[in-house]
């Protein structure tokens, strides 16, 4: 399982924290140290299209209405935080976010 998240972040923090206390230890990419790798941009676009982008985020807010213009896969190679979170990548598929319908693909009750 890789784990597509930002340290900082709230969410992605419970997402871990709870995948842990179910024994499972995701590969963690911090998409702001890390970045996000090309085929991974591919995947997350595949996967998600323009729902990947997070247009409520204090990055989202900072861009130009030409930057914002940009194609998804564009966006997310130039403002990888722009990605909505976290994106885990399993067995199971890709999900994106932390609500109780991806928490169920993980989490035994």
């Amino acid at each position: 399982m890789r784990f597509f998240g930002l340290k900082s972040c709230d969410t992605c923090r419970k997402a871990l924290a709870a995948l842990h206390a179910q024994g499972i230890t995701p590969q963690v990419i911090d998409v702001r140290s890390d970045g996000l790798h090309v085929d991974d941009i591919q995947a997350i676009v595949m996967a998600f299209g323009d729902a990947a982008i997070n247009r409520a985020s204090t990055t989202w807010r900072g861009l130009s209405e030409d930057a914002r213009a940009q194609d998804t896969a564009a966006l997310l190679a130039a403002y990888p935080t722009l990605m909505k979170r976290p994106v885990i990548a399993s067995d199971a598929g890709w999900t994106i976010g932390w609500k109780p319908d991806v928490q169920a693909k993980y989490l035994r009750s």
